[in-house]
């Protein structure tokens, strides 16, 4: 197989294009949560004061530190992690658990033979594998 297939098949394979789509997903995400938290809670956070993040700064010397636009960085994080938290993964964590749930509830389709122990189905009355008489189940 030449290089190029293989890179190919590689780019194409499941995995790769689901973590390309969730990357973009990502940054048109983070762009969302980047633009409630600039417009809408920094704003609600300083109204009780006159301050505006952006404008913290220390200087010592001749450098400055805005420490402003880190401290807006990190609540730009932690607001991207919670929103990821409570719409992405408790959600799919229930369904999940629906789901297994379902599955655990839903009524046994094989059994196993007393004899040789391969699974059969559940109404066989003699064995695939070892052609044995099965008793009668009720």
């Amino acid at each position: 197989m030449s290089a190029w297939n293989e890179f190919k098949s590689f780019l194409f394979r499941g995995d790769v294009l689901a973590l390309a789509v969730a990357f973009v997903i990502g940054a048109a995400f983070s762009a969302v949560v980047n633009a409630l938290v600039n417009d809408i809670i920094t704003p609600l956070i300083s109204i009780p004061g006159t301050a505006n993040f952006s404008s913290f700064q220390y200087k010592i010397g001749g450098g400055t530190f805005t420490y402003g636009a880190f401290l807006q960085t990190v609540i730009n994080f932690v607001l991207i992690a919670l929103a990821i938290f409570f719409i992405l993964v408790r959600p799919s964590e229930t369904y999940q658990k629906r789901r297994e749930a379902k599955k655990a509830a839903a009524p046994p389709t094989t059994k196993d033979c007393p004899f040789c122990l391969m699974s059969i189905p559940i109404k066989a009355t003699r064995c695939g594998f070892c052609t044995s008489n099965l008793p009668v189940s009720a």
